[in-house]
């Protein structure tokens, strides 16, 4: 089927640097691993695995506000304290984006193996929301993003944005599969953004991310 593209709305985010310890830089982007997680959460999927090797592409809409904030992380220093308490909690800085717009298209990718390709659970799921059975808020990122609107794409909507395209000399290196115990397992890429463009095309190749683990973990 034809790649599906949707518009998708965020009041505040923050897509935490992978790096980032005391204080908690953002990405000026959502990653493609994070833009997949939000697809699986709007299908109702907890399976990762299976719509792997999809492609998406995406473009940022807005220039999002920064801001910083002190919260406090929970950590496990002291047994003998409960959850959050004394030892076991700690300030840190957050660097989080206001007024997120992003652009995203779906589409069946080549190595996409699954009888019910992404885009067409997404598809189905925009139509017929009824039939989507799901759990908890539906968030871009930490479960506190929520997002604001997701729906296909209208002609009114911004006719320009910043396409995030694949560039080995690129500044942004971006997890496409996340290992979420540890990062030996995790799949990087090397982006750009790119800056203001029209976005009435459909992206060209370089902006379309499979999203699927390291060959070795397949």
């Amino acid at each position: 089927m034809d790649p599906l593209r949707l518009f998708v709305s965020v009041p505040v985010a923050g897509f935490r640097v992978a790096q980032a310890r005391e204080f908690w830089e953002t990405y000026p982007c959502p990653p493609p691993s994070t833009v997949y997680g939000m697809l699986l959460s709007l299908v109702g999927e907890t399976n990762r695995l299976e719509y792997q090797g999809s492609e998406l592409a995406t473009a940022l809409l807005s220039v999002p506000c920064h801001s910083v904030v002190l919260r406090t992380l929970w950590r496990i220093k002291n047994r003998k304290s409960g959850p959050g308490l004394g030892n076991n909690a700690r300030p840190d800085f957050q660097e989080l984006l206001s007024h997120v717009l992003v652009s995203v298209w779906v589409r069946k990718g080549e190595v996409e193996v699954t009888e019910k390709p992404l885009v067409r659970q997404v598809a189905s799921a925009l139509d017929n929301f009824s039939t989507v059975r799901r759990f908890g808020g539906l968030a871009l990122g930490e479960s506190t993003h929520l997002v604001d609107e997701v729906r296909l794409w209208r002609s009114e909507d911004p006719e320009q944005g910043r396409l995030l395209v694949r560039d080995e000399q690129g500044e942004l290196c971006l997890p496409v599969w996340p290992d979420h115990v540890g990062s030996k397992g995790t799949r990087w890429g090397q982006f750009r953004l790119l800056g203001m463009a029209s976005l009435d095309d459909e992206p060209p190749d370089e902006a379309w991310i499979p999203i699927c683990p390291p060959e070795d973990d397949k």
